[in-house]
């Protein structure tokens, strides 16, 4: 889920679609840092869960294509600061919702076959964005998709290639063994690196030694967040006009929240008789992180589907999303390295601006 880190303030700033919104590129990613460190340890310490919790996709998405236009057309001259506004609000709702108890009594509501469904439909549908990405599925005006006929495509070749051997590789454990060979032989010999000073100043280049060289660096102090700190509109955010995006980033709050804490607690086993012990705490830790994120300058804070990773491999308690809390913060260091991988919008990236489109 590191992704987030890249893709939030590419998204947020308008980097990732050369169309700037206004937000700056190092608040939003420092904010989002911070809000996903935090809401990741809060589910940690008061929930005891490895679940982590970083801005969520699909949320940002919307933020920039719909909140921000629609905050313009309102004709607010601070568009992205009253889309901030919806988004701490819509939080404030959130937390108020969590501790009434209301968002537990809809996750128990939910039966246990439902439980298994959603968590296998958030399978299903991760599934389905990847083969859309890799272009295996395509558009189709009578059919919505359908099945891309030019298998002999490169995308796909790569696509293909790679899934198999993720396949193998994940079936044959081949990770632990490499482990075990790299101790075992680690004394016969070791990588040496130097850096590179020849060649075209900003050029990353490849020595004899596997040497990266990058013009900026990698590692700086951590970018300012005083572009975004506090910069949410309130007061419009509350307008008529705006209200409805209050109430629609309400709604994907809970039943993403929701969706994602039933399909990982199934899978760690969580669940004790289609309830979710501590499901009250665990649901708060998202919603404080929603509204300090939005008052840091980042969007909507959800729990990451991606965490059924680390329950895979043995994640069972908090401590596991104590590690990742603290990851977050260390890659506040890393800003230029960030802000250069960002400064390229994947080809997956430009697909779905142009869906949204």
């Amino acid at each position: 889920m590191a992704y987030i880190i890249v893709v939030q303030p590419a998204v947020l700033s308008g980097a990732m679609f050369g169309a700037p919104t206004g937000m700056d590129f190092g608040a939003v990613m420092a904010a989002t840092c911070l809000a996903a460190a935090l809401a990741t340890a809060l589910m940690a310490l008061l929930a005891r869960y490895p679940i982590a919790q970083a801005p969520g996709m699909g949320e940002n998405f919307f933020f920039v294509f719909s909140a921000i236009p629609a905050a313009a057309a309102a004709g607010f001259t601070n568009s992205w600061q009253v889309a901030l506004g919806t988004v701490f609000v819509s939080g404030i709702l959130f937390l108020i919702l969590s501790l009434v108890g209301l968002r537990e009594m809809i996750f128990n509501a939910v039966s246990p076959s439902l439980k298994c469904a959603i968590a296998t439909g958030i399978g299903l549908f991760i599934a389905f964005i990847g083969l859309q990405n890799a272009g295996v599925i395509v558009k189709d005006p009578g059919s919505a998709v359908k099945l891309n006929a030019h298998f002999a495509s490169p995308d796909l070749i790569v696509c293909f290639t790679g899934l198999l051997i993720t396949a193998v590789l994940h079936a044959a454990r081949s990770a632990l063994d490499s482990v075990g060979h790299r101790r075992r032989n680690g004394a016969r010999g070791r990588i040496e690196t130097r850096p590179v000073t020849h060649g075209v100043p900003g050029r990353v280049e490849l020595d004899a030694r596997e040497t990266v060289h990058a013009r900026q660096g990698v590692v700086a102090a951590p970018p300012s967040l005083a572009p975004t700190l506090f910069q949410m509109d309130i007061v419009h955010a509350l307008s008529p006009k705006m209200l409805p995006f209050v109430f629609v980033f309400l709604f994907m709050l809970v039943f993403d929240a929701i969706g994602t804490l039933i399909g990982v607690s199934e899978q760690a086993g969580f669940m004790r008789d289609n309830k979710l012990p501590r499901a009250k705490q665990a649901m708060v830790s998202d919603a404080v992180g929603t509204v300090v994120g939005a008052a840091l300058g980042t969007s909507t804070v959800t729990s990451f589907v991606e965490s059924a990773a680390g329950v895979e491999q043995g994640g069972r308690t908090g401590l596991t999303g104590l590690v990742v809390a603290a990851l977050f913060l260390v890659a506040l260091f890393f800003s230029p390295l960030i802000a250069m991988v960002g400064s390229y919008p994947p080809i997956t990236a430009r697909r779905s601006s142009s869906s949204a489109r």
